[in-house]
C-alpha cells in the first residue's frame, strides 16, 4: 500500500492488505451485496490503518428512490443498522460535514430527515402520545464545522453527551473511496467511531466510545475520491508527489447527495423505531 492510497472504506484497506492475522471477513446480502469485516484489535488493525471494530459495507449497483429494489434496501440496511444499535435508551444522531458544500452534505441531509422524539414525552399530552406508535428516544443535531462555528464538532458532541447522556451516538458523514465504482454505491457503519474529515486530509479530533464513553456507531456513504489514488487505481502507477492533487467528486453529486440521504434516514428511522413501517420512515422526508 502506497502513501497515496486514501479511502474511508475498510473493505478496501482488506483488499490491498488480504490476509491479516486477526482480520475475519464474511460476505451475505439480499437487496446489497453486504461484506462484514472484524478487527480483533488496534494491534491487528494497523497494517491497513484502521482500529478494532467490526465494519459493515452495503454495496449496490445504484442508490436511487425509483429502484425497484428501493424498500427492499432501505429494510436491509434498517437490519444491519439494528444490530449496532443498543436495544434501549436515547440515541444521539450527529450529522457530520458542511451543509453549504455538496460533497460534505450528507450528514446535514441526514439529520434533517431523522425523527428526533426526544422531547415528545413532555412536550404532548397523553392522548396525543397514544396516537403514536412506540417511539424510542432520539435527539438530533447538525452542528456544522471547525470553519463555520469555531468548534470542533467532538467538542460540541461531547458536551451534548454529557448533559442528555445517550446510549449511543451515531454519527453520519460523507466519505472517501479508493474506486471510482464505490462513488455514491456504498454505504459503510463500524462500532469502532470516526475521525471527520480523515478521508480528505482534514482530519478532526477523533469521535468514539474512548472520546464520548459511550458506543459511537459511524454511518456514511463515499461522495469523494483522492485524485492520485484514483490515477494508481486505474494505470497501476503511483503519481509523483510534486503533481497537484485534488479531490474528485461526481458530476451528478446534488442527485447523489439526495437520495443517499433519504435513504439513510428512512432506513436509520426504521432502525431506531423496530415498530415503524417502511411507508412510514419514508413518509417522513
Amino acid at each position: 500500500m502506497t502513501q497515496q492510497f486514501r479511502t474511508d472504506l475498510a473493505v478496501e484497506r482488506t483488499a490491498a492488505a488480504p490476509d491479516l492475522p486477526g482480520i475475519t471477513q464474511e460476505t451475505r446480502g439480499k437487496a446489497f451485496s453486504v461484506t462484514e469485516i472484524r478487527i480483533k484489535n488496534d494491534v491487528c488493525g494497523a497494517p491497513i490503518g484502521k482500529p478494532a471494530g467490526r465494519y459493515v459495507t452495503l454495496e449496490a449497483a445504484a442508490i436511487s428512490r425509483s429502484s425497484a429494489d428501493y424498500e427492499a434496501m432501505a429494510e436491509e440496511l434498517a437490519e444491519e443498522l439494528g444490530h449496532f444499535l443498543p436495544e434501549e435508551g436515547c440515541v444521539f444522531l450527529a450529522g457530520l460535514g458542511n451543509r453549504a458544500i455538496t460533497p460534505d452534505a450528507l450528514g446535514p441531509r441526514v439529520a434533517s430527515k431523522v425523527l428526533a422524539t426526544r422531547h415528545l414525552r413532555t412536550a404532548l399530552s397523553e392522548e396525543e402520545l397514544s396516537y403514536l406508535p412506540e417511539l424510542r428516544p432520539v435527539c438530533v443535531l447538525a452542528g456544522g464545522v471547525l470553519g463555520q462555528t469555531g468548534m470542533e464538532s467532538a467538542e460540541l458532541i461531547e458536551a451534548i453527551c454529557k448533559q442528555i447522556q445517550p446510549a449511543a451516538v451515531v454519527a453520519v458523514d460523507a466519505l472517501a473511496c479508493a474506486e471510482l465504482s464505490r462513488l455514491g454505491k456504498t454505504i459503510q457503519m463500524s462500532d469502532s467511531g470516526i475521525s471527520p474529515g480523515s478521508g480528505v486530509a482534514n482530519r478532526r479530533a477523533e469521535l468514539s466510545r474512548r472520546t464520548l464513553g459511550v458506543p459511537v456507531i459511524a454511518l456514511g456513504i463515499p461522495t469523494v475520491v483522492d485524485l492520485h489514488t484514483a490515477v494508481q487505481g486505474i494505470y497501476g502507477k503511483s503519481v509523483p508527489k510534486d503533481r497537484p492533487n485534488m479531490m474528485v467528486t461526481p458530476r451528478d453529486i446534488d442527485r447523489l447527495i439526495d437520495h443517499a440521504g433519504d435513504l439513510l434516514a428512512c432506513s436509520l428511522n426504521m432502525a431506531l423505531h423496530p415498530g415503524m413501517t417502511f411507508a412510514q420512515a419514508e413518509g417522513l422526508g
